[in-house]
């Protein structure tokens, strides 16, 4: 879906101006969709750019200014950037620099003859954007080194048994050459029985060290997890409502992934190699006293080992962010398979779906293939190159022997020196894909650090309700975010009084659900101002606008929990007399004295299922037990049969008392008593006052509630 926006950053990056995705996304109004190609011209328009859409055939394509935004495959933007004899050079965020044949090319763009290109061009406001927003966040380990220097202490225990193991290894092979020069040359067995009991002290010695190391690092590993995560799922839940509107649930699972990977690197490959190092330049050293010529053979082997390691680099970063796209997408799929269980049996789709989710994976299986290959590639390079290494030193060594430079002991101890410093290279190379891998996913997770928060700590907010209650809307204008959609609201006015009961009704998609949201500030409007009392809403902090607002929405989530922990939710140890009393206005006692358990009976996904009128009410109820000023129910008996209905509004009645309220429903009993009634059409006030008045008027309003009148309702 990051298509549109990639494709605008490259044609930035082509005229030498550097602009954050993320601010590119903003501007082209990304939503769960992705963009449109109007996105993307407003957002060009918005950097600097001159635009322009065509709709042209193959004999028009020589005459597009280079580079272009072209749609492709239609679900797709990529760009053109170098036409040349039916030669076309095209850059592809999903797939790199192509090179296609003029029938490759036209297959992919064109349809029906012809092929949609937007025309990018600079003007001289584009030098103005640079500085703006100007590159993307730095991918910084700053903040996650804060993590490390927690644990400073087991850090320490940790480099000492390191050092302590390497001490331990670098005596082995002086103690080998000892028993072959010394030893078997004097025919001392004594000698020998010593020093191999030193060498198994030595090596037992190590074992314990490694044990106890591994303890250490599991401590570290744990709690650098769940403090990176934590800070995460902090960070996740202070972003705006518009986020969660644009992300797919297995990205944002994926990326919480992510963070998996930079621990098991910054616990594994990182600390591994840090102290690797210094055995690294501790066995060269000695490996170097033994022979000079062999220290030089095994330095050549280690910097072409690098230097194959790095040629990968490259097609594995592709291929990663490739594999990142089909894991998220298969994690969303399955989510559908089991919510949506349901539906797919009553439409009898099972072998569909099936074949949509193994289609999926065959995608994953092609992409693991391509992972394999290019690891097989890289390994086998590798192995040969050290494999090769090994024999050469093992001649040179043999060779060194005969002539008599090095005695047999030393070609044994250079031999197990040789075995030592290929560890420290192995993990050197590992470190290097660690650290792509580990850079990729925080580069992943920077995105999610570097939003702005739903609240801004700098940002001057009121942490107190006016005392005049009354919500006022002035000049109301929104749309949901996406280039071209329409106003939901065109300069709409509307005044809620306080205490008194507003009832919003009109017909579907009229906008009844969107006043809600802007009320609860899930949105930002595009003009206007919402006021509560003489303050602007936006003035007013979120948690404590909120915390004064009762919701009940058609979508409400229960949650794998006790009944009474859903309906007092957010407190460890609900207050067992307000309980009773949002159980009493919902009428849910009847419900709870079938069960079990009581109120202790779990619900939700993981526990007793329960009907829509059964989750209404506890959701009413939940509404009920926060106690607020305001209250607002978007269809909240809908779900209800007659008789609940009318005891949980006769409920309610006494409950709104003094409360101001604001009900979006269809039906007559809901709204019938309120104390005004505004009745929208397409994102405007047809009809507004009280039930008698608007029967009065037989308008809008009437003709909807007409076949409700009708049965007395």
């Amino acid at each position: 879906m990051d298509c549109g926006p990639t494709c605008l950053k490259m044609i930035a990056r082509f005229y030498k101006v550097n602009i954050a995705i993320q601010d590119i996304r903003n501007l082209c109004e990304i939503n769960r969709d992705g963009v449109s190609l109007l996105g993307i011209s407003k957002a060009a328009e918005k950097i600097g750019f001159r635009t322009l859409a065509v709709s042209i055939g193959d004999a028009q394509v020589n005459d597009l200014s280079l580079p272009s935004i072209l749609y492709w495959r239609q679900n797709h933007f990529v760009v053109l950037y170098r036409i040349k004899k039916n030669k076309f050079w095209v850059s592809d965020p999903a797939a790199g620099l192509l090179e296609l044949d003029g029938s490759d090319f036209y297959k992919a763009w064109l349809t029906a003859g012809k092929g949609i290109a937007l025309q990018v061009t600079p003007t001289p406001r584009l030098r103005e954007s640079e500085g703006v927003g100007a590159a993307d966040r730095a991918v910084s380990w700053s903040y996650l080194l804060q993590y490390i220097s927690r644990y400073r202490q087991l850090f320490t225990q940790l480099a000492l048994s390191f050092l302590l193991g390497s001490v331990f290894q670098l005596i082995i092979p002086f103690l080998a050459r000892s028993i072959v020069d010394t030893g078997i040359e004097t025919r001392n067995v004594s000698f020998i029985t010593v020093i191999l009991i030193a060498q198994l002290t030595l090596i037992a010695g190590k074992v314990t060290v490694d044990f106890i190391r591994a303890w250490i690092l599991l401590h570290i590993s744990t709690r650098i997890n769940i403090s990176v995560l934590t800070d995460f799922l902090i960070k996740l839940m202070k972003l705006p409502m518009k986020f969660f509107d644009s992300k797919m649930t297995g990205d944002i699972m994926q990326r919480m992934n992510d963070q998996k990977k930079i621990e098991t690197f910054l616990t594994g490959p990182a600390l591994n190699t840090v102290f690797s190092l210094f055995n690294l330049a501790l066995f060269s050293l000695v490996l170097a006293y033994f022979n000079f010529y062999i220290f030089l053979l095994f330095l050549a082997a280690s910097v072409s080992n690098v230097l194959w390691v790095l040629l990968f680099l490259k097609p594995r970063r592709a291929l990663n962010y490739k594999s990142f796209e089909a894991g998220a997408k298969n994690q969303s799929a399955i989510v559908q398979l089991v919510n949506g269980m349901q539906e797919i049996k009553l439409n009898g789709c099972e072998q569909h779906k099936r074949w949509q989710w193994e289609h999926l994976q065959a995608l994953i299986f092609k992409l693991n293939v391509k992972l394999l290959s290019l690891s097989q590639y890289q390994q086998g390079g590798l192995t040969f190159i050290s494999e090769g290494i090994n024999v050469l030193i093992t001649f040179f060594s043999a060779k060194s022997v005969i002539s008599g430079h090095l005695s047999f002991g030393g070609m044994i101890a250079v031999q197990y020196i040789v075995g030592q410093v290929n560890a420290p290279v192995r993990e050197f190379l590992g470190f290097v894909q660690g650290y792509q891998d580990a850079k990729i996913s925080l580069e992943r997770l920077n995105e999610i650090h570097s939003m702005e928060d739903e609240q801004p700590v700098a940002a001057g907010r009121n942490n107190a309700i006016p005392h005049d209650k009354e919500i006022t809307v002035r000049d109301l204008s929104f749309s949901y975010p996406g280039a071209g959609n329409k106003h939901v609201f065109d300069k709409v006015g509307l005044r809620i009084r306080s205490g008194k009961t507003t009832a919003i009704v009109g017909k579907s998609g009229s906008g009844k659900t969107t006043v809600l949201k802007l009320l609860l500030r899930f949105y930002e409007p595009d003009g206007g101002e919402i006021r509560v009392g003489g303050q602007p809403l936006g003035r007013i902090a979120f948690d404590t606008w909120r915390a004064q607002c009762g919701v009940v929405m058609q979508d409400g989530f229960i949650f794998s929990d006790t009944i009474a922990q859903n309906i007092a939710v957010g407190h460890e140890r609900p207050d067992r007399d307000r309980l009773a009393h949002a159980v009493r206005v919902a009428n849910l006692q009847d419900l709870i004295d079938q069960l079990p358990m009581g109120m202790e009976t779990k619900i939700g996904p993981e526990g007793n299922g329960i009907s829509q009128g059964q989750r209404q009410r506890i959701l009413i109820a939940r509404s009920v037990y926060k106690d607020p000023h305001y209250l607002f129910f978007d269809e909240a008996t809908n779900a209800l049969d007659a008789s609940n209905e009318r005891t949980i509004m006769e409920n309610l009645k006494a409950f709104f008392t003094g409360r101001t309220v604001v009900v979006v429903a269809h039906r007559l009993s809901t709204v019938r008593d309120a104390d005004h009634i505004v009745f929208l059409d397409r994102g405007r006030i047809a009809e507004e006052g009280t039930h008698e008045e608007l029967i009065t008027l037989r308008g809008d309003y009437y003709n909807l509630v007409k076949d409700q009148l009708a049965l007395g309702l």
